[in-house]
C-alpha cells in the first residue's frame, strides 16, 4: 500500500489546502486540526458529513443537510443511568428554580438535581437522550430564556439561547435532534418554534398551531411526530389534539379530540400518548381523568383510567414502559406526590413517591421518552 508522509499541505497561494480524494486511511498518531469558526460563521449548503470546530461552544459539530443544519457531537455515557426524569420549577407556594430527578424504573422519592438560572414556573421542557432543555416560563415576568442540563450529571442549568417569543404555560415536544415549543401565554399564542438540541443557539420559527391557546402542558412524541393536546383560550378549555412532523417545519394539523376539554399535562412512549388530569371550564378542582391516543394514527382520545389524586398544573414525563404524573394542585391543596402507571396497559395509577418540594406548574422531561 502506498503512503504519503507530509507535515504541511497547502495550495500554491498558501491560503488554503487542495482537495484530497480517494483517501481511505488516516493513520497519524498525533492529531489533525479541522476548520474552525463561531456559530455565526457556520457555512450553509455544504456537503452532509462536513466537520468543523465551533469556537463559541468549544465542540466539534457536523453538517446533517440543509433541513437540520449543524449538530454537535455528543459524548455517550460509559455507564448508562437508565431512564431518568427531571422536574423543574414551581409556582406554589412560591416560585422555584429547583430541578429534581427521579429514576423512572423504580419507585421512591425524588432527589435534588440542581437549579435553573431563573426562579420560574410553567416552562416547557424537552430532551434528547443526554441533554434537557427548559424554555420560557414566568419569574413572574414572562421570559424567553432556555436552560440546558446534561441529564446524566447533577448540576445547574446553563444558558442555551432564547425562544422566538417570551411566553409561559407552553407545551414542548422533541425527538433526539429537535425540540419544539407549542403555544403559550400571553395572548393565547399560536406560535411554534424549535431549536436543535445538540447545538446551543436561539430557537427558530417552526409554524403555527391550529388554535390559539395556552396551558398546553408537556407533550406527546414519537421519533417522527410531535403532538400537543388540550389547553385554554380566554377561560374556555380546549379539547383539540394536533400534530406536526418533527423533521419538517410547517403548520400543525388536526389529530382529534380529548375525552374532556381541559388543561392537561401529557407524555408518551413511542407508541402511546397519555394526558393526565387537568382542570375543566369551571371551578378550581382538578380532575383525575386520564385518556390516551395512538401516536401513529389520528382520532379521538380514549379513556385510560384515573390518577391517584385529582389534580391540575402537574407535570408529566415518561419512559418506554411508564407514565409519570408529578405534583399539581386541586382547590387550595398543593401536592408533592408522584403517580405512575404502565403506559401500554389501561387502568388506574399507583403511588410512586414524593417530590423534594411541593410542585405546581413545574415542567417534566426524561431521557427515555417516545421521541428517542
Amino acid at each position: 500500500m502506498s503512503q504519503i508522509n507530509i507535515r504541511n499541505l497547502s495550495n500554491e497561494n498558501d491560503d488554503g489546502s487542495p482537495e484530497i480524494v480517494g483517501v481511505s486511511t488516516f493513520s497519524a498518531t498525533s492529531f489533525f486540526v479541522p476548520p474552525k469558526g463561531n456559530t455565526a460563521e457556520r457555512p450553509s449548503n455544504c456537503e452532509p458529513g462536513s466537520i468543523r470546530f465551533n469556537t463559541d461552544t468549544s465542540n466539534l459539530e457536523y453538517f446533517r443537510g440543509n433541513t437540520i443544519g449543524w449538530s454537535q457531537f455528543e459524548l455517550k455515557e460509559s455507564a448508562p443511568i437508565g431512564a431518568r426524569g427531571l422536574v423543574s420549577g414551581s409556582s406554589q407556594p412560591a416560585n422555584s428554580n429547583v430541578i429534581q430527578f427521579l429514576t423512572i424504573a423504580t419507585t421512591g422519592n425524588a432527589s435534588d438535581f440542581g437549579d435553573m438560572q431563573e426562579t420560574k414556573n410553567f416552562a416547557g421542557s424537552c430532551a434528547s437522550a443526554t441533554r434537557g432543555l427548559i424554555g420560557g416560563g414566568a419569574t413572574p415576568t414572562i421570559v424567553n430564556t432556555i436552560d440546558f442540563v446534561n441529564i446524566a450529571t447533577l448540576g445547574n442549568g446553563q444558558n442555551f439561547g432564547d425562544l422566538t417569543v417570551a411566553r409561559t404555560q407552553l407545551g414542548c415536544t422533541s425527538n433526539s435532534t429537535r425540540g419544539i415549543w407549542w403555544n403559550g401565554s400571553p395572548g393565547h399564542s399560536n406560535v411554534l418554534d424549535f431549536a436543535t438540541i445538540p447545538s446551543q443557539g436561539n430557537a427558530t420559527d417552526f409554524g403555527d398551531s391550529t388554535v390559539y391557546r395556552d396551558a398546553v402542558l408537556g407533550g406527546i412524541q414519537s421519533p417522527t411526530r410531535a403532538i400537543a393536546s388540550g389547553g385554554n383560550n380566554s377561560g374556555t378549555r380546549q379539547d383539540v389534539i394536533e400534530y406536526v412532523t418533527i423533521a419538517q417545519t410547517g403548520n400543525a394539523v388536526d389529530f382529534g379530540n380529548l375525552t374532556v376539554a381541559r388543561n392537561t399535562p401529557s407524555c408518551s412512549n413511542a407508541i402511546r400518548g397519555v394526558s393526565q388530569g387537568g382542570i375543566p371550564n369551571s371551578g378550581t378542582t382538578g380532575l383525575n381523568t386520564v385518556d390516551f391516543i395512538t401516536i401513529s394514527t389520528t382520532g379521538d382520545a380514549t379513556d385510560f383510567g384515573d390518577l391517584v389524586f385529582a389534580r391540575h398544573s402537574a407535570c408529566a414525563l415518561a419512559s418506554p414502559t411508564r407514565a409519570i404524573c408529578a405534583g399539581g394542585r386541586s382547590g387550595d391543596s398543593n401536592f408533592n406526590s408522584i403517580d405512575f402507571v404502565s403506559i401500554m396497559t389501561t387502568g388506574n395509577y399507583s403511588d410512586f413517591g414524593d417530590l423534594t418540594i411541593t410542585t405546581v406548574g413545574g415542567s417534566g422531561l426524561s431521557n427515555a421518552h417516545g421521541g428517542l
